[in-house]
């Protein structure tokens, strides 16, 4: 074989590959955003049953500039 018929080899097997990964990929996505539906299912019925989550607590900022004087 030649250098052009090798590099011909090496983008095919190349190409086989990537079709391959996209395909692993597709599957991954479907997979994916089929579990992000059943979850945002779950969370919409627990909403409509009346389930809530506590109100989160109010921040205290704390200033760094604070300084404690002594007397």
């Amino acid at each position: 074989m030649n250098e052009q018929q090798n590099h011909l080899t090496q983008l095919i097997e190349q190409r086989t590959k990537l079709v391959s990964d996209l395909e692993g990929l597709g599957n991954q996505s479907t997979r994916t955003r089929e579990l992000m539906f059943k979850t945002q299912g779950a969370i919409e019925y627990l909403e409509a049953t009346g389930v809530k989550l506590p109100e989160p607590e109010p921040e205290v900022e704390v200033s760094e500039t604070e300084v404690v004087e002594e007397g």
